[in-house]
């Protein structure tokens, strides 16, 4: 039986109008659907910054890994912001909770267990145990109503210790994720986009996305400052954090999927995370130097 606050969620996604483009893509959209739309542009990219910090060796400084932790608490507040507004809050969700907190704290004691009695053969146990984890507590999140990343990022959290000293289980599943799965996401994300919604109105995912970039530089650049990240270190900072590629379509998906959002929406949330990767991208290397030097 759902309760108040799940029921009157599923009203307001059922009264989502349909609108073409253009103005009435702002104006239609009704109270959930602008508070989908102001996390999705809160979201950074925590695939995108790790790619990056990878590539350039920012991972093994102290300036790379602190943009990497600020994206994760980042995403991690996005993630529980999407749980907190629009989970129905059924029983469902109550069996989501209890099965995750048993979960969740007996990975700590199991993990290194069984890594230690059954790991290292050519079986792969220790991947195919952290696949079914993510796909088994993903499939209850998405079950109850919830995201399924959720469940996602605190196993990362909790098991970062025992998997962390495995360098060579972490290519393992670098190699799985970002050669096999990261690709069918992003096909499986851009087969909703609808073009003729972008040809109709051009200026609206263009205005949400310098709305994006400068509430975001106005609030990180002097938020960094203190810590000693001024200058072109302050601004490659703050553009790191303004990418959203992965959680903005993971955000956008939620919605659609969810019937907060129509497809006109979802598309142009979704085009307008993609020019904040291309810009960040382009000042990459000639930041690379002066990253490096902040981090030594």
């Amino acid at each position: 039986m759902e309760g108040v606050l799940g029921g009157r969620s599923h009203r307001i996604r059922r009264s989502v109008p349909r609108c073409d483009g253009g103005l009435a893509l702002c104006a239609g959209l009704v109270l959930a659907g602008k508070l989908l739309g102001g996390v999705a542009l809160s979201t950074t990219s925590v695939a995108v910054v790790y790619a990056v910090m990878l590539e350039l060796g920012f991972n093994r400084t102290k300036y790379g890994k602190a943009i990497l932790a600020a994206c994760f608490i980042n995403d991690l507040g996005t993630v529980i912001a999407l749980g907190l507004i629009f989970s129905p809050f059924t029983l469902r969700t109550v069996v989501f909770l209890v099965v995750s907190l048993a979960v969740f704290a007996a990975l700590p004691f199991a993990t290194p267990w069984l890594f230690q009695r059954y790991g290292g053969r050519v079986s792969e146990l220790e991947t195919k145990y952290i696949l079914f984890l993510l796909f088994a507590m993903g499939g209850l999140a998405a079950w109850s109503g919830s995201e399924a990343v959720l469940p996602a990022y605190i196993i990362g959290m909790v098991l970062a210790g025992t998997v962390g000293r495995d360098h060579s289980l972490i290519r393992r599943l670098r190699t799985l994720t970002f050669g096999l799965l990261t690709p069918f996401y992003f096909i499986r994300a851009g087969s909703f986009v609808s073009v003729p919604a972008l040809i109709a109105a051009p200026l609206v995912f263009v205005a949400l996305f310098f709305a994006k970039m400068a509430s975001k530089l106005a609030g990180l650049l002097p938020t960094v400052r203190p810590f000693g990240y001024s200058g072109h270190d302050g601004i490659y900072y703050s553009l790191m954090m303004s990418t959203g590629l992965t959680f903005g379509t993971i955000s956008a998906l939620f919605g659609l999927n969810h019937g907060i959002i129509d497809q006109n929406q979802y598309s142009t949330w979704w085009r307008q995370s993609l020019p904040a990767r291309n810009s960040d991208r382009n000042r990459e290397r000639s930041l690379h130097a002066a990253a490096l030097i902040a981090g030594a």
